[in-house]
């Protein structure tokens, strides 16, 4: 690949990994790389340091797939407790991690943000476990009425001022990597006014909103893992028109 296309971990953020082209798709050849059977290399001698966005955006993908799809009802299913195991294993634990070793490499957007919906899932799951009598403790013993829902609402309303934050930082990197912000902060939105006002309609629209958000996740995990050892061509996530790559091609042109 052109050293346009190449990729130092250790110097650039989390957008920059998935900003790999703005126009047409270049052909490569396309291998297992690491995990291709070749002759034995010693890959440890080579120092090299993983880009850990692509794990942390996977984790929060599936995990947010998942939820959202039971927001919508998919099969008739409403109640969120398989979220859990999710939350607590991938979304949560192994995200935690993707967002400690971005730290290493020096992003501080990756490693807050990862770090952060890693908390988020981790939470969450705490949340919804029995053992910690959370949502029971809302409940009046004696009208039964609970109030779990307003202060529930509390915690996503917190959610959403942290994700518009990260949102606006990520308004110069790519179409791919902003969208999905953009959309995971308009779906926090519906699900907080959803908790607040008790509405079936603004749980589905999070959930479908969430559902959005998953598939730009994966998106951006998948364009942050292809490269010409595992796949044919690059993935499209052209920047923005006013991002620092796009001024700079145009000052080219």
């Amino acid at each position: 690949m052109s050293e346009q296309f190449s990729i130092q971990p250790e110097k650039v953020s989390t957008h920059a990994h998935l900003a790999q082209v703005g126009g047409a798709a270049r052909v490569v050849s396309a291998s297992g790389g690491e995990f291709q059977p070749s002759p034995h290399e010693n890959i440890a001698q080579q120092k090299k340091i993983a880009n850990a966005a692509p794990l942390g955006l996977a984790e929060f993908a599936l995990t947010t797939f998942v939820l959202s799809l039971i927001n919508l009802g998919a099969r008739k299913v409403h109640e969120p407790n398989l979220v859990v195991a999710l939350a607590f294993g991938y979304g949560g634990l192994v995200q935690l991690s993707a967002g400690m070793w971005e730290m290493a490499i020096g992003n501080t957007f990756g490693a807050t943000a990862l770090s952060s919906y890693g908390g988020f899932w981790l939470s969450f799951a705490v949340v919804l476990t029995p053992a910690f009598n959370i949502v029971d403790s809302y409940t009046d013993k004696t009208t039964g009425v609970s109030d779990f829902g307003q202060v529930f609402a509390l915690y996503l309303w917190a959610w959403f001022i942290f994700t518009t934050l990260c949102m606006l930082l990520t308004l110069r990197s790519t179409v791919a990597f902003a969208s999905l912000f953009i959309v995971l902060d308009l779906a926090f939105l519906c699900l907080a006014l959803a908790e607040q006002n008790g509405s079936a309609a603004l749980q589905k629209a999070g959930g479908a909103f969430g559902l959005v958000a998953a598939i730009l996740a994966w998106y951006n995990m998948f364009a942050g893992m292809a490269d010409s050892t595992n796949f044919w061509f690059n993935i499209p996530v052209s920047h923005l028109p006013w991002s620092e790559k796009k001024k700079a091609e145009r000052s080219r042109v």
